[in-house]
């Protein structure tokens, strides 16, 4: 009995010098640790024997990371991850290989391109007999009566001269025709779309739109920015399937790319449904999300509108969908393109004396639209390509945030192409966000001298470095399917500014180097909208997107961004490999 009490006590003694602690409010549970056997995190992958490329100031390159439930756990040295190996923890050797962040576009029209995809292709056609012959033969599969759907020409290609409903009359004489224009801002239509809409030498122009008309006033077939409208609003909408489809083919292609993350602006060009963003989101998007289709990263923006539709679902769900969807902001247009002279220019085009260019949207109802979208705490972005177009959305973005007062708000300009002097500056002490694409330069260079002179041309074209150098958030991106979504060759371009055909830069001071255009198209990109703290670099806490490419010298590959993708991955699953 007398041994029961004395093992009773010293168990109660031992219990008590043990719990003690815990009743110490200054108590530092270290010590208690060091007594249990230690759990360690293991990884799920480790990467390693590479040269990767951070986009994180902080350790701007790397040999290997580790990666756990799709965020990257870890990165630095082989040796200093070794401990972050256990069971199960696979290995992949990258052999010496380059490996980049998932690359940002920051400017796609992701749907829209899938379906382009589907349709009647004119991109790069630069004769006239094969418009001709592509819309022939897809009129000679189609239906009598169903609308044959097109897009991407470019009449630069072709020597400028425009296209006109005679081109194709003859050979669809069922069937009502309607391709846009690579840049999206003008398309033609045949002479039974032309009827259908009842567009005729009566018909006049709408408000921000132009009908392009021969001497005699009969209209060409050719419909300017707003004006699309009239065609467009008969075309029947397009199947629920057929654009879930066109989401599949697109985010192939993007991780094809290299592209993990994109910011979408949909459907919506002047003259379009501000519908179809709507649409595609609960349609398209939501569907693929709870289906477990999703396979990159989406950013979304809606006409402006509809902002109090935007402000109320983020009201209600948050702007994280999930971590495939988020709900960026509003978007709006201030003009047209350079491509169809609807981009709106202090000084006349050298080419049309008598023209400067379209206001797509009347200005008090845009300043009124971006007040309250701000307001209420919305990101705005506004299309502006010619100078003028630029320094009126400069002032009016300034005017807006005198009146609602300071905060993080990354205004956003889509385009920025053309500047008048002086307004690179004003982005960076404005923040305002330049949204670029490169590649539109190299399809834009010839265009831009014969439209705005050399001199014009010159000093306010595609100022990528002045931009930059300025401290504005400068944002890589493509406009696909305007142009093509290939960060790679925008890199380059950005690096070269070398047009086909040109044996020197246009304007070589405005060139990047390979290691800031990087940065631009990854983490930058990820801070123009808002998701930088998600993706844009390979940091622990990220999303393990990442792209391996095909070079394992570094050195040449910062010397002219000369490289392939060879493999893309996202949440740390590959995604795609080349074969």
């Amino acid at each position: 009995m007398n041994l029961f009490i004395v093992i009773s006590a010293s168990f109660f003694l031992f219990l008590s010098i043990l719990v003690l602690p815990f009743l110490n409010p200054n108590y530092n549970s270290n010590w208690l640790k060091s007594l249990l056997p230690s759990a360690k995190l293991a990884a799920d992958l480790i990467v390693r024997n590479g040269v990767i490329f951070t986009s994180d100031p902080s350790l701007p390159f790397a040999d290997s990371m580790a990666i756990r439930a799709g965020r990257i756990l870890s990165i630095g040295n082989y040796s200093s991850l070794q401990d972050l190996a256990g069971y199960g923890t696979k290995e992949l050797n990258l052999e010496g290989k380059v490996v980049v962040p998932g690359f940002v576009d920051s400017h796609v029209h992701l749907l829209f391109g899938g379906l382009q995809m589907m349709h009647v292709e004119l991109r790069g056609v630069n004769q006239k007999e094969e418009l001709v012959r592509r819309v022939q033969e897809a009129a000679l599969n189609a239906r009598k009566g169903s609308w044959i759907l097109g897009g991407g020409w470019n009449n630069d290609l072709w020597g400028g001269e425009l296209p006109m409903a005679s081109w194709i009359d003859d050979i669809t004489p069922d069937n009502p025709v309607w391709l846009t224009r690579m840049d999206g801002h003008m398309g033609l239509s045949n002479t039974v779309a032309l009827d259908l809409a009842g567009i005729t030498k009566l018909s006049e122009d709408p408000s921000g739109g132009t009908i392009m008309r021969t001497v005699d006033g009969e209209p060409t077939g050719l419909l300017i920015d707003s004006a699309m409208k009239l065609v467009l609003s008969w075309i029947p909408d397009l199947s629920i399937d057929q654009r879930r489809e066109a989401l599949i083919k697109a985010s192939n292609l993007a991780l094809m790319r290299g592209v993990t993350t994109v910011v979408d602006f949909g459907r919506y060009f002047p003259g379009a449904s501000v519908e179809h963003s709507w649409e595609d989101l609960s349609d398209v998007y939501q569907w693929a999300d709870s289906s477990g289709k999703m396979m990159i990263r989406v950013c979304l923006f809606f006409p402006i509108e509809t902002w109090s539709r935007l402000y109320d679902l983020i009201q209600k769900v948050g702007s994280a969908l999930s971590d495939w969807i988020y709900l960026g902001g509003v978007k709006a247009f201030a003009d047209g393109s350079l491509g169809s002279n609807s981009a709106l220019f202090h000084e006349p085009y050298v080419d049309e004396p008598n023209n400067k260019g379209l206001q797509v949207t009347e200005l008090e109802s845009l300043v009124n639209l971006t007040m309250s979208s701000d307001k209420y705490g919305l990101q705005v972005a506004i299309h502006a390509i010619g100078d003028r177009a630029n320094d009126l959305i400069l002032d009016m973005y300034e005017l807006v945030a005198s009146k609602n007062g300071n905060r993080d708000r990354r205004f956003r300009i889509e385009h920025a192409q053309h500047l008048a002097p002086g307004a690179a500056e004003r982005f960076g002490k404005q923040e305002i966000v330049a949204s670029v694409q490169p590649d539109h330069l190299l399809d834009d260079a010839d265009s831009a001298i014969k439209k705005l002179g050399f001199d014009r041309a010159q000093k306010g074209s595609y100022l990528f470095q002045s931009l930059a150098s300025s401290n504005a958030i400068v944002a890589l991106g493509s406009d696909w399917p305007v142009a093509h979504i290939n960060p790679l060759s925008a890199i380059r371009t950005a690096v070269k500014r070398i047009p086909p055909g040109w044996e020197s830069p246009w304007n070589p001071s405005e060139r990047l180097s390979v290691n800031d255009a990087l940065i631009l198209h990854t983490i930058s990109a990820a801070r123009a909208c808002f998701l930088d703290n998600k993706i844009g670099s390979l940091t622990p806490g990220k999303f393990a997107d990442f792209v391996i490419l095909s070079t394992n010298l570094w050195d040449d590959f910062a010397a002219e961004g000369s490289a392939s993708v060879e493999a893309t991955y996202v949440a740390g699953a590959q995604v795609f490999a080349y074969s």
